[in-house]
């Protein structure tokens, strides 16, 4: 584009930057889109300039990015992982059912032959042991 541009005085249209390149129209327009996803610019810029929209005093770099919200049960799932995988078969099951399938006390009760104020039990005292094992290994 730079250098037919310098030779026509102009900026080239499709079909001349598709000749002086030889290839197609069409390449020459998928090319054009994919060079514009990855133009860079500065978060530094001050408000209301390079096309910015809004009344905010504050640079962009300051209005971009938080901590995210979900970013903490990742964390809590990644360090549970290897603490439920030390549960026996039977807890794994129960909290699945609970947590995975959204079942209540009742249905995990009826399905696995305990009660309900059994499986409450195991769920407490489940729940207490990683609780405990993850606190104590943060």
């Amino acid at each position: 584009t730079e250098e037919l541009e310098s030779r026509l005085d102009r900026r080239p249209t499709t079909t001349e930057l598709a000749e002086f390149l030889e290839v197609t129209e069409r390449e020459v327009t998928e090319g054009l889109v994919a060079a514009n996803g990855y133009t860079a610019g500065t978060l530094d810029l001050p408000p209301g300039s390079a096309g910015e929209e809004g009344d905010s005093d504050t640079a962009l770099a300051d209005r971009l990015g938080d901590v995210d919200p979900a970013m903490e049960g990742v964390e809590n799932l990644l360090a549970l992982k290897p603490l439920i995988a030390r549960l026996s078969e039977r807890d794994r099951r129960i909290l699945q059912m609970r947590f995975g399938q959204e079942m209540t006390q009742a249905e995990i009760g009826k399905e696995l032959g305990y009660s309900q104020m059994h499986v409450s039990r195991l769920l407490n005292r489940t729940l207490a042991h990683l609780r405990t094992h993850l606190l104590t290994s943060a």
